[in-house]
């Protein structure tokens, strides 16, 4: 076996041969980071990580007595790509530290695989029992898990019609995963979170089909389940004691004689009726009936994840993911969990105005917005989801994941799934259990 290639940290500058203010300098079988510790440090790491995983090395190794967690975690972000992983070494950091960073990049680049493979491997029920796998392999035998998974017509007997409509297109069998982690091991203890997290595993627009170019990369619809799945994941590594229940709505939007169509109308449980006037609007489709199930459970408060729009997209760009809330003080919580997580949110509107937007002549609303001038995309998207909220002013969270899926690579991230956001929801669920404590 070949030696891995040495990585080591320096506050000092590079020597003039490797450039000016050269970030990497190079020593036969070794680099340095020359780190400016005036500017962004982790962003420098992750950035020289990301180079160095360009080099094709097999097998990294961080030595050094500048190295700690952040430092290395923000280097194993850099240090991946899709086809090799990310073979790392960490340095001699105390053994509670090493711990935590080998599960954080277990569940990290879970997420990032589970993105990043073709909807050939990953279909609606493989992604729900990849999700029960990671879940059972991070909680173990310290909280026992319940499961249950409901699919294809059984989705139609439970109610569950939005899922169904979405996925019976396709020869791949809608489902939702209802998974619940309760540390008490009381069932009549309360649902503190509800999870909810979109689960398209290809998107080809259904009859408003989408162009070669824009469905090349809907593996990634998918993303939000997997990141609700790594946060989850995460926090019960962490040690996590509230009850949270998982809700995954999983689906192929597929084009066949028995897919959903263009003025068809949809007839939730809850009463809100839908026409559909765009097939490739299919996520809150599925999204509205996993939060119809978290409030039937009765979540204290809701988070849902979704790569649910091109519009949040347009607005941040793939760096940052976006948060939409009538609730100020709980998005004010999940603004500051993604500053402690080192990860990048922004806040787009939701107002009571933007529920007028989304009107139907045939059914009480329609799964785009209404027309005219200045429709705002991700917000009339976000208040779809609130018709589907009992008090949506209250306890609930719609991230639109913008960034968690990179379609190029750049300076700090490969091609392909990120796990950006994972982090973010994770110190938000601990946070909130702290609050209480």
């Amino acid at each position: 076996m070949s030696q891995p290639f040495l990585v080591t940290l320096s506050d000092k500058k590079a020597n003039e041969a490797w450039g000016n203010e050269a970030l990497l300098s190079f020593d036969q079988q070794q680099a340095t980071i020359h780190i400016d510790y005036l500017q962004d440090v982790l962003a420098q790491v992750q950035s020289a990580a990301r180079r160095l995983d360009t080099m094709s090395l097999a097998k990294v190794k961080l030595i050094g007595e500048q190295w700690n967690s952040e430092l290395c975690w923000a280097f194993s972000k850099g240090f991946y790509n899709a086809k090799n992983g990310a073979d790392i070494e960490f340095p001699e950091l105390d053994d509670e530290a090493i711990s935590a960073l080998k599960t954080k990049k277990l569940i990290s680049e879970w997420v990032r695989e589970t993105i990043n493979l073709g909807p050939a491997v990953v279909t609606p029920e493989v992604l729900c029992e990849k999700a029960c796998l990671l879940l059972e392999q991070i909680c173990a035998d310290k909280v026992p898990l319940k499961y249950k998974l409901i699919s294809g017509e059984q989705l139609l007997a439970d109610g569950y019609v939005g899922i169904y409509e979405v996925g019976k297109g396709s020869v791949h069998m809608p489902c939702m995963l209802q998974l619940d982690y309760n540390p008490s091991g009381d069932p009549d203890a309360p649902v503190d979170f509800a999870l909810v997290g979109k689960g398209i595993t290809f998107d080809s627009g259904g009859y408003s089909l989408k162009p070669s170019q824009s469905m090349a990369a809907m593996k990634s619809d998918m993303g939000g389940a997997a990141t609700v799945t790594g946060a989850l994941a995460l926090a019960a590594a962490n040690g996590l004691q509230k009850r949270i229940k998982l809700y995954l709505c999983c689906a192929e939007n597929m084009i066949s004689g028995k897919a959903l169509k263009l003025g068809d109308v949809i007839n939730y449980k809850n009463g809100v009726s839908v026409e559909i006037l765009n097939t490739d609007a299919e996520g809150r489709l599925v999204l509205a009936d996993g939060l119809i199930a978290a409030q039937e459970d009765g979540a204290k408060k809701i988070i849902d994840a979704a790569t649910l729009t091109g519009a949040a997209k347009m607005a941040v760009g793939r760096d940052y993911n976006c948060i939409l809330s009538m609730d100020d003080e709980f998005t004010e919580s999940a603004l500051a969990s993604a500053k402690e997580a080192n990860e990048k949110l922004w806040r787009l509107p939701l107002e009571a105005f933007h529920l007028q937007q989304i009107s139907s002549p045939f059914a009480d609303i329609a799964n785009i917005h209404s027309g005219g001038e200045s429709m705002a995309g991700a917000s009339t998207a976000a208040a779809f989801l609130a018709k589907f909220v009992k008090q949506p002013e209250q306890n609930w969270l719609h991230f639109d994941l913008s960034g968690c899926y990179q379609l190029a690579a750049n300076g700090l991230w490969a091609v392909g799934g990120k796990g950006h956001g994972v982090e973010t929801i994770t110190e938000l669920l601990l946070k909130e259990e702290n609050l209480e404590n």
